[in-house]
């Protein structure tokens, strides 16, 4: 295995699905900007071939970007250019992935070429149950075989994705200050984003538009917002396969002209300016970092009881069961309406979610993991 030289940054592989705006890939690129690039640079090996949102500032920053066939661990093809790629880059002595149930895929080759620092960081507390949910299962029950460490978003996605084993918490944090409630930029970002209905109550949701975001009962939340608070507005922000099925469902509820699907946004701070209230009904989570961003913004949140409490970092959070009626969450939910909004920044802070301090200990954690392998 190479040596450092020591006037040159140690590289660190992070092993991803893509760089696209999700909560992971986010999280990830909140970390990296905050890092001493001079001392650890990151590097991505990726399972898609098109280009995603994120790779020109990696590029911009230094690191390196690799792309392999989509993860089937049984495909023969898979494999041998999973192989192939560690048994060419023998530079990285740390190897991060974030494939949650699958994370140990990658992680097995990298022990099988010498590769010593090998950290699975569990990102959800449970999978979608497809046709694919048993063989996830199967290799779940792997990681800790192929990983040196274990580290996970919260304790829920923890305990469900090491089955026990000992892990690390390392927070989904972000930069607090950058989401902090101003009263121009609302008034910005509604001018933007509403101009026919500048009073509007405004409902917001960030997410991928996949099954466990649950966008299809938050329609029917809004509808039932809707019907007693005509001026109002669901802000949703994201993109992904449901998204037309959305769509419909807003037709067929006759309010399609007051749900707004903004798309893939990097504004995402702008645009809770232009919210009153975040609703978050996931059929499952991790820890979102999305949630973390609503109550810097001063969002009251509301959130099914399968998003982890621990998410709760300030008093904004109610959650509520999914087995409410969607008039019930909508009854709440307007009840939050004309709340005063502050400054959360302190409150994010104290709670463990500052990006600066949890670069700052992710990026010594690298440099004391390679130094003890040199």
């Amino acid at each position: 295995m190479e040596g450092r030289d020591h006037g040159m940054p140690i590289r660190v592989l992070e092993i991803v699905t893509d760089m696209g705006r999700g909560g992971i890939e986010t999280m990830l690129m909140n970390h990296y900007r905050q890092m001493d690039r001079t001392q650890v640079q990151l590097d991505f090996l990726t399972h898609r071939s098109k280009r995603a949102v994120y790779d020109d500032e990696i590029e911009e920053m230094g690191g390196k970007l690799y792309r392999l066939p989509p993860l089937n661990p049984v495909g023969f093809n898979y494999q041998k250019q999973l192989k192939n790629f560690f048994a060419q880059h023998t530079e990285y002595r740390i190897v991060h992935s974030h494939l949650d149930c699958m994370a140990g895929v990658p992680l097995k080759a990298a022990k099988e070429f010498g590769v010593p620092v090998r950290i699975a960081h569990a990102h959800s507390s449970n999978q979608t149950k497809n046709s694919k949910y048993p063989i996830k299962l199967v290799y779940k029950n792997q990681i800790t075989k192929y990983a040196t460490d274990l580290f996970a978003c919260g304790e829920a996605a923890g305990e469900w994705m090491f089955g026990g084993a000992p892990f690390a918490v390392m927070h989904n944090a972000i930069d607090a200050g950058k989401f902090r409630y101003q009263p121009d930029l609302r008034e910005c970002a509604r001018k933007a984003l509403i101009p026919e209905m500048l009073d509007a109550f405004v409902v917001g949701h960030v997410g991928s538009f996949w099954s466990p975001k649950n966008h299809l009962f938050l329609l029917d939340i809004f509808r039932e917002i809707y019907k007693q608070e005509p001026n109002s507005v669901l802000l949703l922000v994201g993109t992904g396969g449901l998204m037309d099925e959305v769509r419909e469902k807003a037709k067929s509820y006759g309010i399609e002209n007051h749900v707004k699907l903004l798309g893939d946004r990097s504004d995402v701070f702008w645009v809770e300016q232009a919210m009153d209230v975040f609703v978050l009904p996931s059929l499952f989570e991790g820890l979102p970092v999305t949630m973390i961003e609503a109550q810097a913004s001063s969002l009251p949140c509301f959130i099914s009881e399968k998003v982890p409490i621990e998410c709760k970092v300030t008093d904004l959070v109610t959650q509520i069961s999914l087995k409410a009626a969607p008039a019930a969450w909508a009854r709440q939910i307007l009840d939050s309406r004309n709340l005063p909004r502050r400054d959360t920044s302190a409150e994010i802070a104290q709670a463990g979610f500052d990006i600066r301090e949890n670069a700052a200990w992710l990026q010594n954690f690298y440099l004391e993991q390679w130094k003890a392998n040199e």
